[in-house]
């Protein structure tokens, strides 16, 4: 990491934000990581934290392997060494109980053991002193640790001292293969004469124009109209409308309206039944009247040279045709980059023989799962509605979510090991060019963005997704890919997109 002291630096895998800065410059070697950077799981970090850096005192530990991605430490700490935890819970029960002639914060300890109870005071003591001599014990051991350790106290007394254990998932050893060694192939490039027909078209339909017509209304018709629904002959709350524009065959409004449309001109009105969807009608049949004022056809520009010097900078159709068909080429192009690049990770992930730690999978399908929960409330829908559509069983949706992180996982835990191996290093530019490519997506502010991953625990996770995307835009440049036809394969078109993107933000 550089010097900047206004930009966040990384001290044993935590971040430590510095002042509200964020780092000036242009992003480094980051931009093709970024484009690259594999996010199919959430960064694995550890969750241990708060070590007092002042702890001289070695942790009395024993571990024992129980598998190649688990271990389990047995910890001993002496009943003095829990004191100054001790001495701080009953400082901090002592702030919140109030008792008769004493001020607050200075209740005596025996009264505080009368009030609340001693236990209640040891057992705040020992959930302070526990994940600090956890974490003690995995440096004296020097063990890489992800996810949450799993606790157990096996033995502790008043005076005595406090025995526990904890079992906690940890980076397994990996042998890389030497990606130069990697071989991939990805689909041949073909670019269809349909496929640039309809780029065509997309472009004519963003030209098109509205005439009024003296015709019945038909699919693909602009119609002005005005709506109006009732109940048993009841007016129905909000369900009047005046001058709306509506697209015939477009379906964006209520169920039947457009079949009710098509026939009639400016002038005509119908009515036609629809269910309601909400308000107090919600699940009634309603009556609705349509009436029609004016009807437009969509009109479309003549392909000619005229069209092309109107919606592009080229003087002939033909020309212009050409740039569309080399556009849907590049972007087929970094599309087989990324289809090498899953290639290529599922080739070295086997090759390797990476396990995936199940205490971190558990915990990645927990959050994938919460995470789909969330986003079907957001739009009113539930996990039941969710599955009834999708024909599928809850159990079916976790042994795919199942896959999915165990997937991610092992990737991860690749290109962490790949990233150690080469020494990779994140410069203040690469990070801070990341957290503001991120603010933008999330249309946030950088600085307001960052604050906000430090607040979470998670601008360590990012850090760690810059670094493991330098680690794979490295693998990228040292594999072979070909295409299907045997042609090579270069990473040519996504170092240009990363350059068009880059300008395009600065």
């Amino acid at each position: 990491m550089g010097s900047n002291p206004a930009t966040p630096t990384v001290v044993r895998d935590r971040l430590v934000p510095g002042p509200p800065i964020f780092p000036r410059g242009t992003p480094g070697a980051a931009d093709a990581a970024g484009r690259l950077a594999y996010t199919r799981c959430r960064a694995i970090t550890p969750r241990l934290q708060h070590q007092d850096p002042s702890r001289s005192t070695p942790v009395k530990s024993t571990v024992e392997t129980l598998s190649p991605t688990r271990v389990r430490l047995a910890i001993e700490v002496p009943f003095v060494e829990l004191e100054p935890s001790l001495k701080k819970a009953y400082r901090e029960i002592g702030q919140q109980v109030q008792v008769p002639g004493f001020r607050r914060g200075k209740v005596p300890a025996a009264v505080i053991d009368q009030r609340v109870g001693r236990g209640t005071v040891l057992n705040e003591a020992v959930q302070e002193a526990i994940p600090q001599n956890i974490l003690a014990a995995v440096r004296e051991h020097d063990l890489k640790t992800l996810g949450r350790p799993e606790v157990e106290i096996t033995e502790f007394n008043d005076g005595d001292s406090l025995n526990f254990t904890a079992e906690v998932d940890v980076r397994p050893e990996i042998t890389l293969p030497d990606p130069a060694t990697i071989e991939v192939t990805v689909d041949e490039i073909q670019v269809a004469d349909s496929e640039i027909d309809e780029q065509v078209n997309s472009l004519r339909e963003r030209f098109a124009t509205l005439k009024t017509v003296e015709r019945a209304a038909q699919e693909g018709d602009y119609v002005q109209i005005d709506l109006n629904a009732t109940v048993d002959g009841e007016d129905v709350p909000g369900g009047q409308a005046s001058n709306i524009s509506h697209e015939v065959g477009s379906k964006q409004l209520l169920p039947g309206l457009d079949e009710a449309l098509v026939g009639l001109a400016a002038g005509d009105s119908t009515t036609f039944s629809t269910q309601l969807v909400g308000g107090d009608f919600a699940g009634r049949d309603a009556e609705v009247a349509v009436t029609v004022r004016t009807v437009k056809e969509k009109q479309l520009p003549e392909l000619d040279d005229d069209f092309a010097q109107l919606a592009s900078e080229f003087d002939t159709i033909a020309e212009l045709r050409d740039d569309l068909r080399e556009r849907v080429t590049r972007g087929k192009q970094v599309e087989q980059i990324y289809a090498a690049r899953d290639k290529a990770l599922e080739q070295m992930v086997a090759t390797a023989e990476v396990p995936a730690p199940e205490g971190v999978v558990k915990e990645e399908v927990e959050s994938r799962k919460a995470a789909m929960v969330d986003q079907l409330e957001r739009i009113g829908a539930s996990l039941e509605e969710y599955l009834a559509a999708e024909e599928k069983t809850e159990e079916q949706i976790d042994a795919e979510l199942t896959q999915a992180a165990t997937d991610g996982v092992k990737i991860q835990l690749l290109l962490d090991t790949l990233a150690d191996a080469e020494d990779v290093q994140v410069s203040d530019d690469e990070f801070g060019h990341e957290i503001v490519h991120r603010a933008q997506r999330a249309g946030m502010a950088p600085q307001q963005y960052y604050d906000q991953l430090v607040r979470s625990g998670a601008a360590a996770a990012v850090f760690g997704d810059v670094r493991r995307g330098k680690a794979l835009a490295s693998v990228m440049e040292k594999i072979k890919i070909k295409d299907s036809a045997g042609n090579e394969v270069t990473l040519d078109a996504l170092r240009a997109q990363n350059e068009a993107e880059h300008d395009h933000q600065h």
